[in-house]
């Protein structure tokens, strides 16, 4: 069981590192695509697809599946002990899948970021405007809208009579 971890956890890196390098350059795919397809379906100098790099699921499936396929034969010549079990190939499938997904997540929510970057620079700035603001606000005496209330009040003291002499003139007092 140990073993299946170990190879599981250096499988998901596996998968980090083959995405990252396909990623800068598919140089192995390209290869590959020229030497199995005619002039016209050969792939653009621009196309940055590889074997799971922009690859759909299946297609880098089949890839990660015959990689291991080829790995396995090769061990099994070289080294003719039964070290390349079941249980270590699905988990080496498997562990390399959600290497090259991790990486794939990875490297998109950097590029949002870096895109976003600028937009919060802005948006912090405005915040910090905002807040310098509503301090001055703060910091004036009164604002309009209680000054001109208090003037209305003072125009209607100047103007106006008493409670008490409106009571009297309507001879409730």
């Amino acid at each position: 069981m140990t073993l299946e971890l170990i190879i599981f956890i250096a499988s998901i890196l596996f998968g980090v590192v083959l995405y990252w390098r396909e990623s800068r350059t598919n140089k192995v795919y390209s290869f590959f695509n020229k030497l199995m397809n005619s002039k016209e379906l050969q792939m653009k100098a621009t196309d940055k697809k590889g074997f799971v790099y922009e690859q759909n699921f299946l297609l880098r499936l089949v890839f990660i599946i015959s990689f291991f396929l080829l790995v396995i034969l090769v061990t099994r010549f070289l080294i003719p002990i039964d070290v390349a079990t079941i249980s270590l190939f699905a988990s080496m499938i498997f562990g390399t899948l959600i290497g090259t997904y991790l990486a794939g997540f990875i490297f998109k929510s950097t590029k949002i970021i870096d895109e976003q970057s600028d937009s919060l620079e802005d948006k912090f700035k405005d915040v910090l405007e905002k807040g310098r603001d509503l301090v001055e606000d703060f910091k004036n005496e009164e604002p309009i809208a209680i000054e001109k209330a208090q003037k209305e009040i003072e125009k209607s003291k100047v103007e106006g009579k008493s409670a008490r002499e409106r009571l009297k003139e309507k001879g409730l007092l």
